[in-house]
C-alpha cells in the first residue's frame, strides 16, 4: 500500500501525521510512504530524516494525494484537500464533522472513505486517539488562560497562583474527562483555586481523591454554572460527546455576568464549543472579547506545541496506521470494531450516528457500510 503524508495547511498548524519512526515501521511491513516536502519542518524533522527512514519525498500535496492509497493527516482536510480525495482512497485523521457542515458535504461529495481519530474507541469506552491531544489541550488551556489574564492581553491582571497575602485566581473547569482533568492538574500546580464540574458522581469521586481535596468537585447543573462562572477568573470548557456537537452549557448571560477581563478557554470548540459566545479562532488571532470577557477558542490548540503533540499523537495512531496499511481499511475495520467506530464517511454516506443526526444526513451504520464494501 502507498501511504501519503501531506503537509498540514491549517493556519499555523505545524504537526505532521507520521514521524520518521512511524515511516520506518510501515516501510518495514512492505509498504511505501510518500511525504510532502517540509511536512516535518515545524517539528524539527527534515526531508532527509524521512528519506533515511525509507520515505519518498514529494514536491507538492497534489503529488501526495495523487499517488497514495491512504492519506494520514492530523487536522481535518481543508476544502481544497477534499477536492483531491478519491473514491478508491481512504483518509485517517481528525475530522470533527459535527461542527463542520462544509467539510462533511465535501467529503460526502468526494466519495472517499474517512476514518476519524476522535471516534475510534477502546475496550474501556475511552477514545485512545483523542486522549493524547486532550491531555495537551487541557494543559495548554491553563497556560493560555493565564497568559490571557495578563492586563496587557485584555485580562483582569490576575496571577492564578496569587502570592502570600493575596488570594489565588479562581479557575472553573467544566467537564472532568481527560482534558478537564489535565486542565485542573495544571491549575492546581500553579496554586489556583480550582473547581471541577461534571455529571458523573464516580468521576467526581476519582477527581477529588486524585488531588487529596485540593480541588472542589461540583455536580454540574445549570444552577451550579450560574453560581460559579460569574465569580471565576478563568473558565475552561472541556465537554465532549463523542462525535456530536458540544452542548452550550455557558450562556451569553453567564458571560455578561463575569468580571471584566475574565477569561474563557473553550477546548470543545472543535465540536462547536460549549459556550454560547464561542466562535472558532486561530493561533494567528487566538482571542476576542465579548462583553468585556476574553475568549480563547483556537480549534487546534495542540498545534501551539507541535513537537510534543506530534510525538504524543503518533505514538497512539501508529498501531492503527499499521493495521490499516497491512489489511486495507475494510478488513482492518472488520477485524477491529473499535477502529470501525472511527468510520465517519464512506461512498457518499455518513456512517457516524451523532454526525448524521447533528447535520441532517441519513445514517448508514459502519456495519452496513462494511457489508456493502
Amino acid at each position: 500500500m502507498k501511504v501519503g503524508v501531506p503537509k498540514e495547511i491549517k493556519t499555523l498548524e505545524f504537526r505532521v501525521g507520521m514521524t520518521p519512526a512511524g515511516v520506518r515501521e510501515v516501510v518495514h511491513d512492505g509498504h511505501s510512504v510518500i511525504v510532502e516536502t517540509n511536512a516535518g519542518a515545524g517539528i524539527g524533522v527534515s526531508d532527509a530524516d524521512y528519506e533515511a527512514a525509507g520515505a519518498e519525498i514529494a514536491p507538492t500535496a497534489e503529488a501526495v494525494f495523487a499517488a497514495a492509497d491512504m492519506i494520514v493527516k492530523v487536522k481535518e482536510p481543508q476544502l481544497n484537500e477534499c477536492e483531491m480525495l478519491r473514491e478508491d482512497q481512504f483518509l485517517f485523521t481528525y475530522l470533527h464533522l459535527a461542527a463542520d457542515p462544509a467539510q462533511t458535504e465535501a467529503l460526502v461529495k468526494s466519495g472517499t472513505t474517512a476514518i476519524a481519530y476522535e471516534t475510534v474507541t477502546a475496550d474501556d469506552g475511552s477514545l485512545p486517539l483523542l486522549t493524547p491531544m486532550s491531555e495537551v489541550a487541557g494543559r495548554l488551556s491553563i497556560q493560555s488562560g493565564a497568559f490571557a489574564l495578563q492586563k496587557a492581553n485584555g485580562g483582569r491582571g490576575v496571577l492564578l497562583g496569587g502570592v502570600p497575602g493575596v488570594q489565588p485566581g479562581k479557575v472553573v473547569v467544566i467537564g472532568g474527562g481527560v482534558a478537564g482533568a489535565n486542565a485542573a492538574d495544571m491549575a492546581v500546580g500553579l496554586g489556583a483555586d480550582v473547581t471541577i464540574l461534571d455529571r458523573s458522581l464516580p468521576r467526581l469521586r476519582e477527581l477529588e481523591t486524585a488531588w487529596g481535596g485540593r480541588v472542589r468537585t461540583v455536580y454540574s447543573t445549570k444552577q451550579a454554572i450560574d453560581d460559579l462562572v460569574p465569580e471565576a477568573d478563568l473558565v475552561v470548557g472541556a465537554v465532549l460527546i463523542a462525535g456530536a456537537a458540544a452542548p452550550k452549557l455557558v450562556s451569553a448571560q453567564n458571560v455578561k455576568d463575569m468580571h471584566t477581563g475574565a477569561v474563557l478557554v473553550d477546548i470543545s470548540i472543535d465540536q462547536g464549543g460549549c459556550f454560547e459566545t464561542s466562535r472558532p479562532t486561530t493561533h494567528a488571532e487566538p482571542t476576542y472579547i465579548v462583553d468585556d470577557t476574553v475568549h480563547y477558542c483556537v480549534t487546534n490548540m495542540p498545534g501551539a506545541v507541535p513537537r510534543t503533540s506530534t510525538f504524543a499523537l503518533t505514538n497512539a495512531t501508529l498501531p492503527f496506521v499499521k493495521d490499516l496499511a497491512n489489511h486495507g481499511w475494510v478488513d482492518a475495520l472488520r477485524r477491529d470494531p473499535h477502529l470501525a467506530n472511527g468510520l465517519n464517511v464512506h461512498a457518499g454516506h455518513v456512517n457516524h450516528e451523532a454526525v448524521a443526526h447533528d447535520l441532517g444526513y441519513t445514517y448508514l451504520s459502519a456495519a452496513d457500510a462494511l457489508k456493502a464494501a
